[in-house]
């Protein structure tokens, strides 16, 4: 059975916009498996033709740039993005144990993703287990292989603004407590230790790190498939997120 574009296109964007095969099943008329074989093929598409151009790696010119709008909009310099992680709701895969519970106590696979202040998510990583540390589960990543290897080509450190002739600071990535603290990621201060400099400095990141939890929101938002559990292979989960 031949099935025209516009029904592809249609179909897979319904389903990422509702996030269920029951509705198309009668709007289209096609079985489930044809439905699920489109998506598949659908999200498979948008990734590999669309990356390079909406999610590309940052060049050291990129990387700049960021950092000016954070600075501008936050007054917080040296900040090439903040990072923060997911848990995208699925249906537990047979015979998988506790491998997907996180501390939630519901089955997911974790979503890493670096957002910029205009809330677009600039690389992510999808797959991870939800019961492994976000800090780990970071460190696993290419993105966090490639940053504690010294090979992302972040902007070289400078002092910051001001004070020309002060100590050079390297840029960072914006975390929460659950990230281990590095070179070139902050996280705040712990709460029971805060002077009055410490909980300044804690606000201010905060303000630099709320642009990845405000691109979180926004993302089941506009992909109600977000809204429920996927209850789709976990092939197909990493590829419907990645899309």
């Amino acid at each position: 059975m031949k099935i025209s574009f516009k029904y592809i296109t249609c179909c897979s964007s319904r389903y990422l916009g509702t996030g269920t095969f029951r509705s198309l099943h009668f709007e289209f008329l096609l079985g489930r498996s044809t439905i699920a074989s489109i998506i598949w093929d659908t999200c498979v598409a948008i990734w590999e033709v669309l990356r390079e151009e909406f999610m590309k790696e940052p060049s050291m010119e990129d990387w700049m740039e960021i950092s000016e709008k954070y600075e501008r909009r936050e007054n917080f310099p040296h900040c090439v993005g903040s990072i923060d992680r997911k848990h995208i709701r699925i249906i537990k895969p047979w015979g998988s144990g506790n491998e997907f519970l996180n501390y939630k106590k519901f089955s997911s696979i974790v979503l890493v993703a670096v957002a910029d202040s205009d809330y677009c998510f600039r690389y992510i990583d999808v797959g991870g287990f939800g019961h492994e540390g976000d800090s780990n589960l970071f460190k696993a990543t290419e993105l966090g292989k490639r940053l504690y290897s010294q090979s992302l080509h972040l902007p070289q450190p400078r002092p910051l603004p001001n004070e020309q002739n002060g100590q050079s600071v390297p840029f960072e990535f914006m975390a929460d407590e659950a990230f281990a603290l590095s070179e070139h990621v902050l996280r705040p201060f712990p709460a029971k230790t805060l002077t009055h400099e410490k909980k300044v400095f804690n606000y201010g990141l905060s303000r630099a790190r709320i642009f990845v939890e405000c691109a979180f929101g926004i993302l089941p938002n506009k992909w109600r498939v977000f809204h429920r559990p996927l209850d789709v292979s976990m092939d197909l989960s990493d590829t419907i997120v990645k899309a």
